[in-house]
């Protein structure tokens, strides 16, 4: 039996569906990325410099960078045994997953949609996941 899986994802989370036969299975994974920086304080607040605040949020970047790389890994190892993969996401984390999906073999060869979509509450992932699959019956 193939498995066929819908994975809606942005740098907060990822939710998968997997699809087998007749049932869904749903399962979400959190990135435990931070947020964007935001320094504290107006201008040179405390007596920090612009240059200061700026190398604060390069590092904070760079390190924000590590979290997400490490969270695709995840969602890859997740990914792993499916046969057929749809990726949709609002943002830019779908393009950047697609990229590490690229580096990890032949992962990407099962990657048969990867689309925009706005936030979905869970049950409307899961439908846009079924609908997905029923209509592209030759992507099973």
């Amino acid at each position: 039996m193939k498995k066929q899986t819908g994975l809606w994802i942005d740098h907060k989370e990822a939710l998968f569906v997997f699809i087998e036969g007749e049932s869904a299975r749903v399962h979400r994974l959190e990135s435990g990325a931070e947020s964007h920086f935001r320094p504290s304080g107006g201008w040179k607040a405390g007596g920090t410099s612009v240059a200061q605040s700026v190398s604060n949020e390069q590092t904070a970047d760079e390190s924000r960078k590590h979290q997400y790389h490490a969270f695709y890994k995840k969602v890859i190892a997740e990914l792993a045994d499916s046969d057929a993969i749809a990726i949709f996401g609002p943002g830019e984390a779908k393009i950047e997953l697609s990229s590490e999906i690229g580096k990890s073999g032949t992962l990407h060869e099962r990657v048969v949609a990867l689309e925009p979509s706005d936030r979905l509450t869970q049950n409307q992932i899961v439908a846009k996941v079924k609908s997905f699959f029923a209509e592209h019956p030759r992507r099973k």
